[in-house]
């Protein structure tokens, strides 16, 4: 088990205060699971209370020897209910604030009344702004474990490359993967901050399951088993000649990678052979042109501008009519972080250290999809990849 060390959370908390003091916020107060253990090292039940100076407090309902076991934070104490805030406020220094900030992209209403209803008057602001702006630049801890997470990609790469046969169910593979996810230290989690967007280890589907579209905002849905998920491995047979899509998600002490590979047995359709080449030269570009400066939204447009001239205007990244304006998302301990490689995000330059997954894919309703997928991670002068397996279209 990693221990995030204190260094790296006080360096976390002193860049969230230096924002909160730019914007005039008092106080924020942190609930939600992934920025619990962004700012503490733990998501044991509680509030992280984080003052504009000073030490933040983590202030815990369940469990509080774990919390004191799991981070390096210097105060944790226990909580009992919210409307002891601000007597624990009191008791550390910390003034009644003013102007106050929460989570208001996640916390459900009636979680946002029972905490705000103690600092009556108070003005309450969303953080998820400044939250995402101070996570989005990794430090090198972070860096090392999402390369722990690569290393699960490969390893996931390498089984499916062993397993995929004729006649077994895109079921029966994703769990095969999953398997080999979990024993390779896949911590089985995986997290999306927008509403509803629920997430697993991946998803593995062939041929015309990979262009089933579905609620999620990515380009690949899938079918899944039930309409209670929606998404992901069904039960289709997997066949001759068609594509088939692993995107998985390695995922180590809290760190994601993304990753997508093509596999086909016997070959695939011209057409498709070509796609996938395709959708390797719009990566390429990305990289030749992505580096410290540039807006995100300006490279989406290139490469959106490459892929319509490639001739897949109406099939990329998505089947067409369930098309998504975005090549590119961040990536760390959740999957939907900044930045995003989007239609639209030209004030938004890249900085060092930022990390992303980049996916080009293109989709037809009537053969599947294929495409490539890699996280990156922005250097001084370009950017780097963090994922490893081989980009050569698998034929089995």
């Amino acid at each position: 088990m990693t221990i995030t060390p204190k260094q790296e959370l006080d360096q976390r908390y002193q860049a969230l205060q230096h924002h909160l003091r730019e914007q005039g916020i008092d106080v924020a107060l942190l609930l939600q699971n992934a920025d619990l253990f962004y700012f503490t090292g733990s998501i044991q039940q509680g509030v992280l209370i984080v003052p504009s100076q000073g030490k933040p407090v983590y202030c815990v309902r369940k469990e509080l020897a774990r919390a004191k076991a799991e981070s390096q934070l210097e105060v944790i104490i226990p909580l009992k209910s919210p409307r002891g805030l601000p007597d624990i406020m009191a008791a550390h220094g910390i003034a009644l604030p003013k102007v106050m900030a929460m989570e208001l992209d996640v916390v459900p209403v009636a979680t946002y009344n029972r905490f705000v209803k103690p600092f009556a008057g108070a003005d309450v602001r969303d953080v998820t702004g400044l939250l995402r702006l101070v996570r989005m630049v990794k430090s090198e801890h972070e860096l090392g474990l999402m390369r722990e997470a690569a290393k699960q990609e490969e390893v996931i790469y390498q089984r499916a490359k062993s397993i995929i046969r004729e006649g077994m169910t895109d079921l029966e593979l994703s769990a095969e993967l999953e398997f080999a996810a979990r024993l390779s230290g896949h911590q089985g989690i995986t997290r999306m901050r927008a509403f509803n967007s629920e997430f697993y280890c991946g998803h593995a589907f062939s041929g015309t399951a990979s262009s089933t579209p579905a609620f999620s905002d990515t380009p690949l849905g899938g079918p899944g088993v039930t309409p209670a998920v929606g998404q992901g491995a069904g039960n289709k047979v997997i066949g001759r000649n068609e594509p088939i899509i692993v995107d998985f998600l390695g995922a180590a002490d809290g760190y994601l990678c993304d990753q997508t590979r093509t596999f086909c047995i016997g070959g695939l359709p011209e057409k498709l052979t070509q796609a996938y080449e395709d959708m390797v030269k719009i990566q390429q570009h990305m990289v030749s042109i992505a580096r410290p400066g540039i807006s995100w939204g300006a490279v989406y447009d290139s490469c959106y501008e490459l892929a319509c001239e490639l001739g897949y205007k109406d099939s990329f990244m998505g089947v067409a009519g369930a098309q998504v304006s975005f090549i590119g998302h961040g990536v760390g301990t959740e999957l939907d972080e900044y930045p995003f490689i989007a239609r639209g995000f030209n004030e938004q330059l890249l900085e060092k250290n930022m990390t992303f997954a980049f996916e080009p894919k293109a989709v037809y309703a009537d053969l599947g999809a294929v495409g490539v997928e890699n996280t990156y991670v922005v250097t001084d002068d370009g950017v780097e990849p963090l994922t490893f397996s081989s980009e050569e279209l698998v034929v089995l």
